[in-house]
């Protein structure tokens, strides 16, 4: 089982940034290191301290027109790497700057849309994880002994990223 928390997917083992591992196993992985991003054509790992800024882009919107039946074709289609309906999982930009320059990173929903107070929370918590202000720990904690119970409802996840914000 598994819980979503604002763009992250976080399991008792993992936190992913978006959807959780497709088929081929490609996804972005949230470590207390730094960003994995898992693709058997190019894997690429960043550090904490070696990034400047990690924005994610392109993030699609909450819409309750339709909501359960897109979000559940996004989440199983992002979940087998398969296409629904047509369509895959809606795609968001991961844009990571370094001293070396800008790397952009494409990170599958696992939605069809994200509550707006919810990604800029999210936004705000990848800024400090950078800034070394916050803990990735922390959400892998709360994955280790919550994620089971599945995901919460959106005032806890709110609280739940004020939370990890300040460890």
């Amino acid at each position: 089982m598994a819980a979503m928390v604002g763009l992250f997917w976080v399991t008792p083992d993992a936190v992913y940034v978006g959807s959780p591992p497709n088929a081929l196993g490609i996804c972005v992985r949230l470590t207390a290191e730094g960003l994995e991003a898992a693709d058997p054509d190019n894997p690429r790992t960043w550090t904490w301290a070696g990034l400047r800024s990690a924005v994610v882009e392109d993030v699609p919107g909450h819409n309750p027109v339709g909501r359960a039946t897109k979000a559940l074709g996004a989440m199983i289609s992002a979940a087998i790497g398969a296409d629904y309906l047509g369509e895959g999982p809606p795609e968001m930009t991961l844009r990571l700057e370094t001293e070396e320059g800008t790397h952009e990173v494409i990170v599958h929903a696992a939605v069809a849309g994200y509550p707006a107070e919810e990604a800029r929370l999210s936004q705000d918590l990848l800024d400090r994880f950078v800034a070394g202000t916050a803990d990735p720990r922390a959400v892998e904690a709360w994955g280790r002994e919550h994620a089971v119970e599945g995901t919460p409802e959106p005032r806890a996840r709110e609280a739940l990223l004020h939370t990890w914000a300040q460890r």
